[in-house]
This record gives structure tokens, sequence and C-alpha cells, in this order.
């Protein structure tokens, strides 16, 4: 899963899988570009890939603004003369497990989830596409293939990730793979909340026939096969990384 020669932009560097994404990629020879609204952490993830012998930098944008998402390709071809993967990893969970979420909080789910992976992907599509291996790989979610216990909205978003995945697939190839990959629950800052909840904690861990929740850096690398050349026949993929939850 060689990454020479990729360049790469990851939304949602910061923290999470976004972060060790970004660190998976750069690793294995990709440079990155690691964007993320909290921005000083988002550096934190680029310094680190430096001090490893990586090259990246950080870029604060909010990918809920079609004309920041298109500035964000424009700095990135800047720098580097060229695009060819998109991880858009971004994203935010609704405050709350709310089974009516007030309409303020859908809006701002969808329009980060959803909308920005539009944006930052239809803002990226013509260098991937001059690229000639262009890839883009999505954050959906388990909840976006079945249903569960956190907000609708969440689990809209991620539903409609995934079937924009498979429409994206469908009308840029064959310039352009999409895919995304659906994790379970996954240890990292977002959370971390609901998994003090002894009570949803326990129950969680039973659907997961592996029996624990899953690392950030475990997602990272299925991204990191789909972004990669190795997966050059693959796309329109909803990839589960679940422990096992979508198949009981």
């Amino acid at each position: 899963m060689n990454m020479q020669g990729k360049i790469a932009i990851v939304t949602g560097a910061a923290s999470g899988i976004g972060r060790a994404t970004a660190l998976r990629l750069a690793a294995e020879g990709a440079r990155v570009a690691c964007v993320d609204l909290a921005v000083e952490r988002a550096e934190e993830t680029a310094k680190a890939i430096t001090i490893a012998g990586g090259e990246a930098f950080a870029l604060a944008i909010d990918v809920r603004d079609m004309a920041v998402c298109e500035r964000m390709v424009a700095e990135v071809v800047a720098r580097w003369r060229g695009l060819t993967t998109l991880v858009n990893s971004a994203g935010v969970r609704p405050e709350g497990r709310d089974a009516t979420p007030p309409p303020a909080e859908w809006q701002r789910v969808l329009d980060v989830n959803l909308d920005g992976t539009y944006y930052a992907s239809r803002a990226a599509l013509p260098k991937l596409k001059e690229s000639g291996a262009g890839s883009i790989t999505n954050l959906a979610s388990i909840y976006g293939l079945v249903g569960g216990s956190l907000s609708p909205a969440y689990a809209a978003s991620k539903g409609a990730v995934a079937n924009l995945t498979r429409q994206m697939a469908l009308q840029w190839a064959p310039a352009v793979r999409v895919n995304c990959v659906c994790p379970g629950v996954i240890e990292t800052p977002m959370t971390e909340e609901p998994r003090r909840d002894p009570t949803w904690r326990n129950w969680q861990l039973e659907r997961h026939p592996l029996g624990r929740f899953g690392k950030p850096e475990e997602v990272a690398a299925a991204i990191l096969w789909l972004a990669s050349d190795d997966a050059s026949f693959v796309t329109g993929v909803a990839l589960p990384v679940d422990g096992g939850y979508t198949a009981a």
C-alpha cells in the first residue's frame, strides 16, 4: 500500500480517525494537508508527520463553505502542484442522543457530515481527475447502514454519505474512485462521552462480536487500502470496519 507520490487532503485531521489517517498516509509516503477548524491541533498532526520525516502542513478550513473548500484545494495545489487523494473525515456527533433533535442541531450535523463531504469532494474533483489516479474516501458509519442509539440526525447524515459515495462513484468513474468506510464504535474523542455510560458501553460491547471497540489506527488502515493503488479496481464500496457489528 505504497503512497509514494500521492498528495492527500485529510479533513478532520486534528483528532481521532482523521489524525490517525493523516499519520498513516504520511508514513506510507504521501504528502498530507491536515485540515481542520481546530487548526492548532491540526498543526500538531502536521508537526508529528514532519518530525517522522514526512511532508505535511495544516489548514484551518470550514468544510461547510464551498468557497472555503475551493480555497483549500487551491492552496494544496499551489504548494505541491497536484492532488491525488481526498479523505473526508470531518464530522460531528449530535449533542446527546435526543430522538427528536431540534432543527438547529439537525441542520448542524447535516451541514458538517453531509454538505462538508460533498463540498470538499466537489472542490477536489477537477484536480483528482487531472491526476489520472484520483481517489476519495468518505467517513460514513455503521449507523449509515443500520439503525442505532445515536441521534436521527447522525444516522441520516451518515446514511446519506454512504449513498452519496455510491452515486459519486458511478458518476465520476472512471477518472476518480470513490469509497467510504463505516466504522463501528471507535475509541476517539467523539465517542468518549457515551463510552463513559456503563449501560451504553456494555450494550455496545455486546453488539460488537469481537468484544471490544475499535482503534482509530484500525480504521486508518482500511482508509489507506482504499486510497492506495492496491484498491485500483474498488469503487462505490461502503466498507464496514466494525468488529462484526453489521454482520450480527
